[in-house]
Formats: structure tokens, sequence, C-alpha cells
């Protein structure tokens, strides 16, 4: 089901008296979702992500622009009638209720030529249940089960009747760092299986690079960047893209450019084409390093963090907006660490020049 947003826009009552503008969580938001596509909302507390979701869900109502399942309208239908599943981050699963009455609960509400026979709902629950792997766990209470089961049966609750769009809002959060990995691998076995278009909230990176088809970017209410995950981080379109994505984060320096070349303080690193004179952050990607002991970009030794593949060099330099600079290289590099000082020079296209007052983008070859 291709998901269409035109134009939405959610405003919320100011709550301060002092500022009684309106608080704009959603602002302009344009983007076709594709059909059978898992679409990533990825961006900081706060970004209007979730009230994106909440608008598309029906939970809540824009203040301005238009919702289109297909070419079905549905800004003004209510939840229950536009054919989503939801799962929230609590899972807000029935305690009293087993796995199956909960995976059943949406089933037995289904009224006229939608109702469905006693046999016909176990079928279904049974298959969805099957589809998440907790079969074996149907006649358990959720207080029975661990965060990861929960998870599944909430993903099961909702896609017991094949909606036509999956709203998933941030629903790892509540699990620990493996139950993580395996339950994002999971929702993603999930949604090429059923080729439900899905609509994924996180503010983990991590998470919505790795199973997103697509990723919308997102800062205070505002659309700042969309694509697919690996051409986001390789081609930012402003330095707060740049910082979002990455781990370990982007290093970020005051540079300048002067007559076609970076500077980062007194020494030019990179050749920068055709680029204006003018002052610039310089982002440079961790694995944009490379060590050489004449290289042009100096940096006082912190320290090496050995990670088992690679090695993560901890430096400091006056000009760098990081605390700490971190540089990941492989481990057939042999680093004198008797040495105070560490040199490298740059991979260009691991680095990438920002405007210092628009903070966009600026091209260089």
């Amino acid at each position: 089901m291709e998901v269409i947003l035109q134009n939405l826009t959610k405003k919320f009552p100011s709550r301060d008296r002092k500022n009684r503008e309106d608080v704009i969580a959603v602002n302009d938001f344009t983007f076709e979702i594709p059909d059978g596509q898992l679409i990533g909302l990825l961006g900081p507390s706060g970004c209007g992500k979730s009230t994106t979701l909440n608008l598309i869900s029906g939970l809540l109502k824009p203040t301005n622009g238009r919702i289109f399942f297909g070419k079905d309208d549905v800004t003004d239908l209510p939840p229950e009638n536009r054919g989503i599943g939801l799962v929230f981050q609590n899972y807000a699963l029935y305690p009293h209720l087993t796995v199956r009455q909960n995976i059943l609960f949406p089933l037995q509400n289904l009224k006229g030529k939608d109702k469905l026979s006693k046999s016909e709902m176990l079928k279904k629950a049974e298959d969805a249940a099957k589809l998440v792997q907790i079969s074996e766990l149907m006649e358990r209470r959720p207080g029975e089960l661990s965060g990861g089961q929960q998870q599944r049966v909430a993903i099961a609750r909702a896609l017991v009747k094949m909606p036509r769009v999956l709203l998933l809002d941030e629903p790892l959060s509540n699990l620990d760092a493996r139950l993580r990995l395996q339950t994002r691998e999971e929702i993603r076995r999930i949604q090429k299986e059923t080729g439900i278009t899905t609509i994924f909230v996180t503010h983990d990176q991590e998470e919505a690079m790795s199973i997103s088809d697509l990723i919308v970017v997102m800062k205070e209410g505002i659309v700042q960047q969309i694509g697919k995950p690996q051409e986001v981080y390789d081609n930012p379109s402003n330095l707060f893209v740049a910082k979002f994505l990455g781990t370990p984060p982007i290093n970020v320096f005051e540079g300048r450019i002067q007559n076609g070349q970076l500077y980062i303080g007194d020494n030019a690193v990179l050749h920068t084409g055709n680029v204006s004179d003018r002052k610039v952050y310089a982002g440079i990607r961790p694995e944009g390093f490379l060590l050489q002991e004449d290289g042009p970009l100096c940096c006082e030794l912190g320290g090496i963090e050995v990670m088992g593949r690679d090695i993560s060099i901890v430096s400091r330099n006056k000009a760098s907006l990081n605390p700490a600079i971190r540089s990941i290289i492989g481990t057939d590099n042999k680093i004198d660490t008797s040495k105070t000082d560490i040199r490298f020079s740059l991979v260009s296209r691991k680095v990438f020049l920002f405007d210092r007052e628009t903070e966009e983008r600026i091209d260089f070859t």
C-alpha cells in the first residue's frame, strides 16, 4: 500500500505563558512512501517523528495537509477504519489475557461483513504467532514472557488483521542490546515475508540504517533528508544529518577554504577544487583517516582502543568541535604510542564541507 503525505503539518497550542505562538511539531511534510517498503523515521527526541506516525495512524488530526493510502484519502477517517496495525513502545498487552487471547482481540471486534467465525479467527491467530515464532507461548500471559517475547506478541496482534500499513513506534526501546539486534532482524524478516508497507520510528540511527529501505531524517518537525541509508550516510545534505548518522560519530573541525585548499589550523589538509574562499565546517568520517608519518593533519595522540578487526585512535586537535577525534584504521597498522603527536592524510570521499553560516553541504571535487 502506497502512503502519500501531502504538505502534512501539525501544530499544538503553546503552554508557555510568555510565548503564545503555536508549537509546530510537523512542518509541511510531503513524501510518497512506496508500496511494500520499510521506511525509517529517524531523528532526536522532539523532532516530530512520533507525531508523524500518529497522524498517519489517525490518533492525531493534521492542522494542514492530506494523507492518502493508495488512492483513498484517509485524512478524516478514524484509526479503526484505516486498516493499520500499530505497535507501541510499551507493548500495551492485556495482562489478564493469554497470548492467544491478546492476538485474537482485534479479530473479535470485527463487525458486519468483516466478522469472522471462531475457527477463522483461531487460524489467523495461529498464523500470526507462527510468523513471529511464538507458537509455543500461546497459553502464557504477558507477565510470564520476556521483553522480546512480549514485543513479538504485540507485532503478531498488529499483523493478525493483515493491515494495509504497519506502524511501529520505537518498538525496540525497552529491550537490551542483544534482543534489540535479534528483534530488528525479525521485524525485517516479517516485513519482507508479508510485503506490508511499514513505517518504523526510532532515534537509533543504527537501527534505522540496518533494516530500512529508505530513511527520513527529521529535525524540529522539518524533513532534512530522505534516501537509502547508505546514500544518506555517504552524501549528507547538511551538518545535522552528517552528525546524526554514524557510529562513532563524524569528526567536525572548524576550517577554511583558501586558494583551493582546506585548512585545518595552519595546515592545508585537502585539495577542494574550485570552492570559493570561506570559513567552513569540515566533517571527517572516522574511516576517512589514513595513518601517514608525514601526513598533513597533525593531532595530539590521546590513546588507542583495540576493537578486534579495527583500531580506534583517540586524538585531539584545537580546531575540532568534538572533545575527542576518533579515527578507525586496520589492525595491520603499527602505531608508536611513545610519540605525543600522530599524523594523517585524508580520504577525500569521507570528507564533507559545510557552510559555516547555513550548515548546508558544499560540494567539491
